[in-house]
């Protein structure tokens, strides 16, 4: 139990700000907009305070709160984090401020033109509405990583299409409702599986442990032999998470709701939903298929390889065809979903770390993709790659912003993503090399689709419709600078985070069972970083 209630802090916070948002009023409705900056900075803190309280040589999961909700069922409001678990809550912290300040003057089109469309300044659009979802969003991302109660972390993950439906509903594109209401029907889907699978365990824990919604419990009890459930059974319930999951991350072929979503959706809002939203998907994938139903996830793992390798190269491939700036984007992401899925379930230390780092470093890196991009459409009105040409004559640092965080996507060594990508190629070859090989393709492909876009957008004679454009501002390179920042750091330190993620790998009772006969498994993972950053030097 932790002696001061640091998770909780960082959900609460956020949900105070959308309390604040709500109580102020209409005519002084731009007083939100700071409301929400200055509460993400301050559950940014909090969450750091986190990571400096969590500490790497202890237990597993600490930092941990448990309190009694609905006793009768055994469900608790109980949260703790791990390793892979406190990253992710601080990538999440690091994006929302982000986020905001990106989207300051997001409200300021009238409802229903995105400013993208080159929309003249309005008030039809509320920024205490805005700025409150993005908010809540928060909350319930947090809450969804930091969650150590199935039930809960079920709820959070159900509640969080909430905001996202409203953020993509009443602020996206001109086919802003198809798109929300295809987010929706999609995950809902996937979420009604899950539930299914989520009661089914709880019945089996049950007749097994007493019943318990507690996955350390579960997990514990699952690796020790004491709950156990039939094949047949636990391949159900193993699918019955993983589609769920599989929708969230999403992998092929559950992944068309994400281009019409991150396309429609304002740039800050598919920052969240790419960056954040759905990193859910993947870690569910390593944390409650694997560690809960590891009999059967061996069993699909042929089976999930094949999907993530067809996600990685099919993404990849539609990237290349896209004329729409933001939809290529989404597309890229599709592709490194793939991979971050083949890291999981290689089922080697390494890959899993890769896996893991890859998670964080796609956020920042497709985070600052989005970001940039819409700074160029808000300028052009325009988000046909086509509409533009010699940005970089006119607007040198939006260029050389996009050209950095372009070739972090396609994992240029000394940028965050390189050492990422290059774990979970190893750690896949170590056991599925052919699907390792067949993964490496996309790394040409990533060059293609990357390259080719900057080419199109920011060389070459300048467009008429870009002779006016202006750099970047004060107050974009504060959004911009940060996750450059990031971005370069991680590249040539990624100890600042692999030294959280590590621990945790090998002490989760799969990766026991892997490495058991290999007592330097944690050296090993630690070696293939250091020699990731050889190799980009």
């Amino acid at each position: 139990m932790s002696s001061f209630p640091y998770l909780s802090t960082a959900i609460g916070l956020p949900l105070a700000g959308v309390v604040a948002i709500a109580a102020v009023p209409k005519e002084r409705a731009r007083l939100a907009r700071p409301i929400a900056l200055i509460t993400s900075l301050v559950t940014l803190g909090v969450t750091i305070a986190a990571a400096i309280a969590f500490k790497t040589g202890g237990p597993r999961f600490q930092l941990s709160e448990d309190y009694s909700w609905i006793p009768a069922f055994h469900i608790d409001y109980s949260l703790a984090v791990d390793g892979v678990a406190l990253v992710l809550v601080l990538m999440t912290a690091v994006l929302v401020p982000v986020v905001i300040l990106a989207a300051w003057h997001d409200t300021d089109a009238p409802h229903g033109v995105s400013m993208e469309q080159g929309a003249p300044a309005g008030t039809q659009r509320s920024p205490r509405t805005y700025f409150g979802l993005l908010l809540g969003l928060e909350t319930m991302m947090i809450g969804v990583f930091a969650a150590n109660d199935i039930f809960l972390f079920y709820v959070l993950f159900e509640a969080l299409l909430i905001p996202g439906y409203f953020l993509i509903g009443s602020f996206g594109g001109a086919h802003r409702s198809y798109a929300a209401v295809k987010f929706l029907l999609y995950n809902l889907l996937g979420g009604l599986l899950m539930l299914a699978a989520v009661i089914g365990l709880y019945v089996i824990t049950t007749r097994t442990i007493g019943g318990t919604f507690n996955f350390q419990t579960m997990s514990k009890a699952v690796a020790d032999g004491s709950l156990t459930m039939p094949g047949s059974t636990e391949k159900w319930l193993f699918l019955g998470f993983f589609v769920a999951f599989a929708v969230k991350a999403p992998l092929w072929p559950f992944h068309t709701w994400l281009p019409d979503a991150a396309s429609e959706a304002t740039p800050g809002t598919a920052v969240l939903l790419v960056g954040v939203l759905d990193k859910i998907g993947t870690f569910g994938m390593l944390r409650f298929c694997l560690e809960l139903f590891p009999n059967a996830s061996h069993y699909f793992t042929p089976l999930v390889l094949v999907l993530a390798v067809i996600s990685t190269i099919y993404g990849a491939l539609l990237a290349i065809g896209q004329s729409d700036i933001k939809r290529l984007i989404a597309y890229t992401s599709i592709s490194h979903f793939g991979l971050i899925t083949l890291g999981v379930f290689a089922l080697t230390p390494r890959g899993q770390v890769g896996a893991t780092l890859y998670m964080v470093n796609h956020g920042l890196s497709t985070g600052a993709l989005f970001l940039l991009a819409g700074f160029m459409i808000s300028r052009r009105g325009s988000t046909s790659v086509g509409a533009y040409g010699g940005v970089q004559k006119v607007a040198p640092l939006l260029a050389g912003t996009f050209l950095v965080t372009g070739l972090s996507s396609l994992a240029l060594p000394g940028l965050s993503s390189f050492v990422s990508e290059f774990l979970v190629l190893v750690g896949t070859f170590e056991k599925y090399p052919a699907a390792a090989i067949i993964g490496t393709t996309s790394i040409v492909l990533a060059a293609l689709y990357i390259l080719w876009l900057y080419q199109r957008t920011m060389t070459g004679p300048v467009a008429k419709s870009v002779e006016g454009f202006k750099d970047l501002n004060v107050r974009e390179l504060s959004v911009i600078g940060p996750l450059l920042a990031l971005i370069i750091a991680l590249g040539f330190v990624p100890s600042l985070l692999t030294n959280y993620i590590n621990p945790a790998i090998n002490q989760t009772p799969a990766m026991v069972r892997i490495t058991h006969q290999q007592p330097a498994g944690q050296s090993v993972v630690q070696n293939s970083v250091a020699q990731a950053n050889g190799s980009g030097q």
